[in-house]
């Protein structure tokens, strides 16, 4: 599940939620915003949360963690509070190599940008480029034989369609997709979409799930069930 969006002033909890998934899953995959603001005490309370959850938990964070500069903070109240939190590593849990990385933007196929013109334009391509690097090397540190790819934006267009076109170039990156089909995994799972749909492949047939708690999953709930 993705796209908690914890607010200071929201009075809604996740408590019975992750309570619920423990009884149903052998792991939690949380794939990024998982505050709303980025904000420390948005991150103290998904932690006082996740105290439901008596599995472990493995994700990373996305766009709306970094907005107030204090990622860092909002990591280690998450770590602390036993969430496994990756960025650009991996670790396996029960046999299941999960690999974790916030990914960028910059679009898709022919149509995603390139390294050309203003320095703020290469900046900006050099940083989705640094992601599917620091992906690739965690990846190659997997030795288990069933593997999840853990992201926040989306590697294919396949999972943010009805989302308008205008903004696909800022939902994810083909760039993800060409590392990841490098290797052979079992599922790759983001959020960010809001508005897109469930299920789709890369091009090389990889199977993707956009896990945004917007989405209608196939059981009917915020959260999906993979058996991988």
């Amino acid at each position: 599940m993705g796209d908690l969006h914890v607010r200071e002033d929201n009075a809604e909890t996740y408590r019975d939620l992750f309570g619920e998934i423990s009884r149903e899953a052998d792991v939690l995959v949380l794939t990024g915003d998982l505050t709303d603001l980025g904000k420390p005490k948005e991150a103290e309370l998904l932690a006082q949360d996740l105290k439901a959850c008596s599995i472990p938990v493995v994700g990373v964070l996305g766009n709306h963690d970094y907005e107030c500069g204090a990622h860092e903070e909002v990591s280690r109240i998450l770590r602390d509070a036993g969430m496994k939190l990756l960025d650009g590593q991996s670790c396996e849990i029960d046999g299941v190599g999960f690999v974790g990385v916030k990914g960028f933007a910059g679009g898709f196929g022919r149509r995603m940008l390139g390294s050309f013109g203003e320095p703020a334009i290469k900046q900006f391509v050099s940083e989705a480029m640094n992601e599917t690097l620091r992906l690739e090397n965690a990846m190659r540190q997997v030795r288990a034989k069933r593997t999840m790819v853990i992201l926040h934006y989306a590697p294919v267009t396949d999972t943010i369609e009805s989302e308008p076109l205008e903004i696909y170039p800022f939902l994810g990156s083909s760039r993800l997709a060409e590392t990841i089909d490098r290797f052979k995994v079992s599922a790759i799972v983001h959020g960010h979409a809001h508005r897109g749909r469930f299920e789709g492949r890369t091009p090389g047939g990889q199977p993707v799930y956009n896990v945004a708690r917007h989405i209608e999953k196939p059981n009917g709930k915020p959260y999906a069930i993979l058996e991988i």
